[in-house]
């Protein structure tokens, strides 16, 4: 493989750069959102769209559009939809719609490619999301194997948005994806907050390997997971890893310029990226509206390294609080404990009624938003994340309990 020219390493970096600078200004937030992850269950996932059902005449579409490129994308990849066997057809419409969502709250730069593409993660498909023919996010559905674990994953959709995609999005995406994330209910399961040093961090990255040994970065009185990587004999291309994956929860110290210029043209741009996974924890959609907030949330040294550099910024720290393995098996088990009395005492008349009435009645007896007695002494956060864990663990069925219902 031939190297990468230094002229296009340098552009690359600036285009970069200028995309960071101008999203600062023009949102008042100095931490970026770099890679974005959720997962919608399918009865909330977009409803098919109309033109997925009925596909118009050719004749008619030829009149409706006037971009050539985009009225052959358009029909190639209606065509994909009509040769999916039927019982692909609802999830694959269903995350051709999302895809669609996803283009729409990245920008006018982004289109969905028109070809079924293997999935990644355990998913049998992708829709592929481009800009400049180069994938910056896909959107993942059905699962890739018939075990149980993957069949409950089927009942799913999940949405993956690279660094590229949110660097290279329009104005006003995190709030785009706020509202989506909100709509469809979905669950978010990784969010990147990086926070831009463009003229390096003071001590270098032997200051941070300082801090982490003076115990700076410790939470709670915990000392946190470190590993390193890079060239460390030579100062160049260093990362500082603090916390693990496993924990969800952990931040990237790593020289940026070095990865963007090269050593022909070094930069000191350093980058602290907070990677924040759902693993024992809910992942607010609020992250995206307010990045600087959870930045600083995450520790004292996040806190600090912030206001020493952006002191005049107004953020206010906001953690995401952990809930521990212990807690989420107790309120699995008493979720799972209601569940099997509602299926036991209330089964047969819940089922007299959702047959013979209809849908608005059954909302409105239905609709109390207090929790059971036994389940008052948890948050009704902790009862939604393990929900759907304990019906599964009662009834033995998927993630949904029911086969997907195609068009809601």
């Amino acid at each position: 493989m031939s190297a990468v020219p230094k002229s296009s390493l340098v552009l690359d970096g600036n285009a970069i750069k200028l995309r960071l600078e101008a999203e600062r200004a023009s949102t008042g937030n100095v931490v970026h959102v770099d890679w974005l992850r959720f997962t919608v269950i399918r009865r909330n996932a977009p409803a098919v769209r109309l033109d997925d059902l009925f596909p118009p005449k050719g004749s008619m579409v030829e009149c409706w559009s006037n971009d050539l490129e985009f009225e052959v994308r358009r029909r190639r990849l209606m065509r994909i939809l009509q040769e999916m066997p039927d019982p692909d057809f609802a999830a694959s419409a269903q995350a051709k719609a999302l895809a669609e969502d996803v283009c729409d709250a990245l920008g006018p730069d982004f289109v969905i490619e028109p070809e079924l593409k293997k999935g990644f993660d355990f998913y049998r498909f992708r829709w592929s999301i481009t800009r400049n023919s180069k994938e910056v996010a896909w959107v993942g559905f059905l699962s890739s194997s018939e075990s149980p674990r993957q069949q409950k994953q089927s009942e799913t959709i999940h949405a993956n948005i690279t660094g590229a995609g949110c660097t290279f999005a329009a104005p006003g995406y995190r709030d785009r994806f706020a509202s989506l994330i909100d709509s469809t209910e979905a669950k978010i399961t990784r969010c990147d907050l990086a926070l831009d040093l463009f003229q390096g961090i003071a001590g270098g990255m032997d200051r941070v390997l300082k801090d982490y040994l003076d115990g700076l970065m410790n939470v709670r009185g915990h000392q946190p997971a470190y590993a390193n990587n890079g060239d460390w004999a030579n100062s160049f291309g260093r990362s500082v890893y603090i916390g693990s994956k496993e924990a969800g929860k952990q931040t990237n110290i790593y020289e940026k310029g070095h990865q963007l210029y090269g050593k022909e043209a070094p930069s000191p741009w350093v980058r602290i990226e907070l990677r924040y996974g759902n693993k024992l924890r809910v992942l607010p959609s609020d992250m995206l509206r307010r990045p600087d907030d959870f930045f600083k949330g995450a520790s004292d040294w996040h806190n600090a390294i912030y206001n020493e550099y952006f002191e005049t910024q107004h953020a206010v720290p906001e953690g995401v609080p952990v809930m521990q393995p212990a807690a989420v098996e107790t309120v699995k088990a008493e979720v799972a404990r209601a569940i099997t009395w509602f299926r036991r005492v209330a089964g047969p008349t819940a089922s007299l009624l959702y047959q013979h009435l209809g849908f608005e009645q059954m909302f409105e007896l239905l609709n109390d938003k207090r929790l059971p007695g036994r389940l008052q002494h948890f948050t009704q956060q902790d009862v939604v994340t393990t929900v759907q864990q304990a019906y599964s663990h009662v009834t033995g069925a998927g993630a949904s309990g029911r086969p997907a219902v195609a068009l809601c």
